[in-house]
């Protein structure tokens, strides 16, 4: 069954863009978004992950949780997963969060 996707990119290689609009959306500058099958989703992310570079990707789609939804991330990023007893909540890397911890 097709899902929603969506997909947000930053400073990704030229040939990850164009990998992505063949099946997603652009409304915006690196943000994709589409109704895709699981295998292509699954494919499409493993592509983007594997070719981030120096970039940073986020991938949001449905999946059976209490939140209706996963997010993935792939790539050097300030904010990360976090579980909290399977919630995923965003939290910050940052000198100051480190610093506290």
């Amino acid at each position: 069954m097709a899902g929603m996707i969506v997909i947000s990119t930053t400073a990704v290689p030229d040939h990850v863009r164009g990998a992505l609009s063949r099946w997603l959306s652009e409304p915006t500058a690196g943000l994709y978004v589409g109704t895709v099958s699981a295998r292509v989703r699954d494919k499409l992310w493993n592509d983007v992950a594997a070719s981030i570079a120096d970039g940073a990707a986020v991938c949001i789609h449905p999946a059976d949780t209490e939140q209706g939804f996963t997010i993935k991330t792939a790539g050097e990023r300030r904010r990360h997963i976090l579980d909290c007893d399977g919630l995923q909540l965003i939290g910050l890397n940052s000198q100051q969060t480190q610093e506290t911890l």
